[in-house]
């Protein structure tokens, strides 16, 4: 963790089950935090979901703590050996102290801060019941997505792919005037739509639709 920490399946694509159905609705006081589909992302690459993993660079868990960390936000014994709950409440813990800069993973997918990052505010255990893999859809919602851009699904799309949530950015594209029908298939429309965003927003122009051409259809540029 902090320095040098690695996730153990972060090479892993993230497919995330649901994409309809998210409100897009901008940021609140109750959201401040990052979304449930932002921690399930993180841990799908730290731990690939596990929270009884112990990797062999001496981190523990679904969020991969080492034990100097662990123990700096309140943690005793094994991350891997705590509750579920116990390892969320102090993931969210750290965020709230340093935001996402001691999880590799979250820069290898590109998460976003958001306003509780680094904000030193202890949270209760209240706080992070939301982020539970089992947590009820209406408490999993106290944190929507931010900016009001539907969640990136968590997956980079290329050329062939065919996906509903492909269907999402194609609808949001042809709203601002490309000539995509929501066909949830990528062909070359697709990537030409996908090319001219990237050349206009500074994006590598590699024709794979990640998570920074997705945000891309949502802001103006």
């Amino acid at each position: 963790m902090g320095i040098g920490w690695r996730g153990v399946a972060g090479g892993a694509a993230v497919v995330l089950a649901t994409v309809f159905g998210l409100p897009a609705v901008g940021p609140s006081s109750a959201g401040a935090d990052p979304s449930a589909d932002d921690w399930a992302t993180l841990r799908a690459c730290e731990s690939s979901g596990r929270y009884d993993v112990v990797a062999t660079h001496g981190h523990y868990g679904a969020y991969q703590f080492d034990i100097p960390t662990w123990k700096s936000v309140g943690g005793t014994g094994l991350p891997s050996d705590a509750s579920p709950a116990e390892q969320d409440y102090r993931a969210l813990y750290l965020y709230r102290m340093r935001g996402w800069q001691p999880w590799e993973c979250a820069r290898m997918r590109h998460l976003v801060p958001d306003a509780d990052a680094r904000s030193k505010r202890v949270p209760t255990r209240a706080e992070a019941r939301y982020m539970a893999p089992d947590a009820p859809r209406e408490v999993r919602d106290v944190h929507p997505p931010s900016h009001g851009v539907p969640r990136w699904p968590g997956v980079v799309f290329a050329f062939g792919d065919c996906d509903p949530a492909l269907r999402v950015w194609q609808l949001r594209m042809g709203e601002r005037g490309y000539p995509l029908t929501g066909t949830g298939c990528y062909r070359e429309r697709t990537r030409a739509a996908v090319l001219d965003i990237q050349r206009r927003y500074g994006i590598n122009p590699s024709g794979r639709l990640g998570p920074q051409t997705w945000r891309a259809a949502w802001t103006e540029p």
